[in-house]
């Protein structure tokens, strides 16, 4: 097997052996902690500009199928394990890991030390790396690492956005019609508006304002994405313009841009959520759930613009994991409630974003905060 390296800007350099041949590549170099889901991981627009280290440590063991994927394509820069299983087992596998990444020249690296490396991003935050093959000298590695250019600032959902709106499939019986503003969004959040009877159009992340008022939606969904929410102006603009005239649902990217268009403060976390195991309390029902985090910014509680509350919280550090405003029936989570990969204890939040376009309903109810 070919030797790989890979390069931090702090120094540190890691050795392990190449498993899928893929490109030399830079990226912000971050840890998840799910102990399954890696084709979902892959598939999440979320890791563009991304080297993913997975801290489970064995991947590859139930291999690849079509079904589970997020996206069109893969997104990540790179994937760094401990161990890669060569023989998938499992009914619905069609092709194993490695075969996947190579297909879109992503590599995949195995046999570093992930428990030291996942130990350097909890005390150093997230590390700008280098990941090649090349036989260039430690010190000009280290060099290019750190004169290499920083995803911070880049506006990364316009890279992974779609580029043109389409229609999801079409549920049996249409409840309600629903425009998503794609910032990168991931197929089970399309899913889980079909279930609930929506029919669904998304579109590129600079929609304008008139396209999403005019076009006789009940509500608008922003969802998730990569990067710095306070680089996707056009979509704060879109949020500031349709707030209060529209029921509105904002995803983790799209909950991160919600807090923009009101001015609330955004501010970037170490090393970020990533995983399928974090225990958010509802403020509002005094419930836990269990739920799928993958971001690295996040909303301040201070200086709260007159109307919108906070009604999630992290229980891990206490962060800020959920907003909303009932006067303009809207309402955001710093999460991932379709899952995929992740636990199912925050899908009631879609049948609250139904219940919030239904006349019925006209304010974002308390009751409908709870968890089915």
């Amino acid at each position: 097997m070919a030797i790989a390296r890979l390069a931090l800007e702090n120094g540190q350099i890691y050795t392990g052996r190449v498993f899928a041949k893929g490109k030399d590549c830079f990226g912000e170099v971050i840890f998840n902690t799910s102990l399954c889901g890696y084709e979902e991981v892959l598939s999440d627009p979320s890791y563009k500009g991304q080297i993913v280290v997975l801290t489970y440590p064995l991947i590859g063991n139930y291999g690849i199928n079509e079904e589970d994927k997020q996206s069109s394509t893969l997104h990540l820069q790179a994937l760094i394990i401990k161990e890669y299983s060569p023989y998938p087992s499992n009914w619905r596998s069609k092709k194993n890991l490695k075969d996947y990444l190579e297909e879109h020249n992503i590599l995949g690296i195995e046999g570093l030390d992930t428990r030291t490396l996942t130990r350097t991003l909890r005390y150093a935050g997230a590390l700008k790396g280098y990941l090649t093959t090349s036989q260039e000298t430690e010190t000009a590695l280290i060099q290019k690492v750190r004169s290499s250019e920083s995803i911070e600032g880049k506006n990364l959902a316009q890279l992974v956005s779609t580029k043109t709106p389409y229609q999801w499939k079409m549920p049996p019986q249409v409840r309600y019609k629903v425009a998503v503003v794609d910032c990168g969004v991931k197929y089970n959040i399309l899913d889980q508006l079909y279930y609930q009877g929506c029919a669904v159009t998304c579109f590129p992340y600079n929609v304008s304002p008139e396209t999403l008022l005019n076009g006789e939606f009940d509500g608008v969904l922003i969802s998730n994405g990569p990067g710095n929410p306070e680089a996707v102006k056009e979509t704060i603009n879109t949020a500031k313009a349709i707030l209060g005239k529209i029921p509105l649902f904002g995803i983790c990217l799209g909950h991160q841009i919600l807090c923009c268009a009101v001015g609330i403060q955004i501010y970037k976390l170490p090393f970020g959520h990533h995983g399928i195991n974090h225990p958010v309390k509802n403020l509002l029902t005094e419930k836990i759930e269990i739920t799928s985090q993958n971001h690295i910014y996040c909303a301040s509680q201070e200086n709260l613009p007159i109307d919108w509350e906070v009604t999630h919280i992290n229980l891990n550090d206490m962060t800020v994991a959920g907003i909303q405003n009932e006067k303009f029936r809207a309402f955001s989570v710093q999460y991932h409630p379709e899952a995929a990969p992740g636990p199912s204890d925050s899908y009631y939040l879609f049948s609250k974003f139904c219940q919030m376009m239904d006349k019925k309903f006209p304010s974002v109810s308390r009751l409908a905060m709870s968890v089915a």
